[in-house]
């Protein structure tokens, strides 16, 4: 059993959360190639050679997927628009794309949901992919119009924006790493994406506010780092991986620099200017999301900076091989909450676990596990004083695992790939079961 809905404040948001790429389907409603389509193609990228073109076509079966967020008790649906659905090439917005999430928003307050909308989750225009993406400084640009646009269709409606999804897996895990598209490795790419998301999050920021929205943030993933041994060349590991993955943004985004142990690596791969640009980037911000999901555990490579080894500990994992650590969104929580953000309204928009399914497909006792469990971290972190205001499951839907393709299931419903049939989980009543749906 979940901890009682009356256990949270009575203000306190519950919802579920999806991305466009990973359920709508990018082959409908004119939406034009986005880099993750491109990426998608190319053999070896993708575990089962997948794509988002199909997904779980939420493009026409939006209203269903609704009917159960309303079935289930929830407050609020966190989704995404597609940047490659309103703007094919990147900068044309497209009629037939924006009367769709029109219609989707619509359909959220008829059902009783708060709309809380995410402008970018990783689908860039192909089209600006080919002009540098995130590696051009003129996306910022790029970004504050596709933020006009999406807000004068949609924003006499939503109860919040956030302008980006994890910057770090934009630019970090993208650019760095290659796991995500463009699927590049290459530094001085990624020195430059880590600058350009902040920058184009403050762009986006101030075209929303010079046109009157309200209730504006940016969602940040968190990731525990501890080091893999007692050694001091882990201990460094960790330092260092904490430094890029938790404290850049977040730093950034409230006025305290960029932290000195990621700028030891990165600072001669940085734009010329930089720091001419932080001023903007710390502007206020009305809440914070955080996304949790795990620890890692880093011990020292040898070669060049930063060329450290990450890995998982002896704690339960889930299906993504992802340690279950709950306790680490409390600490995440309060630390913000201390070091950066003071009393700034925060929501968890992100949290949850991939489990196969066994011969019951419904059957998933161990995420209703994983759901109670950071459910009383929450807790946790409220009684300490966090000025936490909602949570948000990840995912509404099992979908498109991004490089891991359909295999991971995140899902409070079960989605069958080949017919599109939803069958919710027992997670998913265990919510209904909690918030009285």
């Amino acid at each position: 059993m979940l901890p009682r809905r009356s256990d949270f404040p009575d203000d306190f948001i519950f919802g579920a959360a999806t991305a466009a790429y990973q359920i709508e389907g990018s082959q409908f409603g004119g939406a034009g190639p986005s880099h993750w389509d491109s990426f998608a193609e190319t053999p070896g990228n993708i575990a089962d050679n997948s794509s988002g073109a199909r997904a779980c076509d939420h493009y026409h079966l939006w209203e269903g997927d609704l009917d159960l967020m309303r079935a289930a008790g929830f407050d609020a649906y966190r989704f995404s628009t597609s940047w490659a659905r309103v703007m094919p090439d990147g900068r044309t917005p497209n009629p037939q794309g924006l009367d769709f999430y029109d219609r989707l928003v619509d359909g959220m307050l008829k059902r009783g949901l708060k709309p809380f909308l995410t402008l970018y989750h990783w689908d860039l225009p192909a089209a600006l992919a080919d002009r540098g993406g995130w590696r051009n400084r003129d996306i910022a640009l790029w970004f504050a119009d596709y933020a006009r646009v999406v807000h004068a269709r949609l924003g006499d409606r939503l109860a919040s924006t956030a302008t980006l999804n994890e910057p770090w897996c934009i630019a970090w895990l993208s650019h760095f790493l290659g796991h995500h598209a463009p699927g590049l490795r290459d530094i001085r790419a990624t020195a430059r994406a880590m600058h350009h998301v902040l920058l184009a999050h403050a762009q986006g920021i101030a075209a929303l506010r010079a046109e009157g929205a309200k209730n504006l943030g940016i969602v940040l993933n968190f990731e525990t780092a501890h080091p893999a041994d007692d050694s001091q060349q882990s201990q460094l590991a960790a330092q260092r991986q904490d430094a890029i993955y938790n404290q850049w943004f977040i730093r950034a985004l409230m006025g305290q620099g960029y932290p000195p142990a990621a700028l030891e690596g990165l600072e001669p791969h940085l734009p010329q200017g930089w720091q001419d640009d932080m001023q903007a980037i710390a502007a206020p911000l009305d809440w914070l999301g955080v996304n949790y999901y795990t620890r890692t555990l880093h011990a020292h490579a040898p070669g060049l900076w930063p060329n450290d080894q990450a890995s998982h500990g002896p704690l339960p994992k889930t299906q993504m091989g992802w340690e279950i650590r709950p306790e680490g969104l409390s600490e995440f929580l309060l630390r913000l909450s201390r070091d950066h953000i003071g009393d700034l309204p925060v929501h968890v928009t992100e949290n949850g676990m991939a489990l196969a399914t066994s011969g019951d497909i419904t059957d998933d006792q161990p995420r209703i596990a994983f759901i109670r469990d950071h459910l009383l971290a929450c807790q946790s972190a409220l009684a300490r004083g966090v000025n936490l205001h909602g949570y948000f499951y990840w995912s509404l839907l099992d979908n498109y695992e991004w490089a891991h393709g359909y295999g991971p299931r995140f899902g409070l419903v079960h989605v069958d790939y080949d017919t599109l049939a939803r069958s919710p989980k027992a997670s998913w009543h265990a919510f209904r079961a909690m918030l009285g749906g």
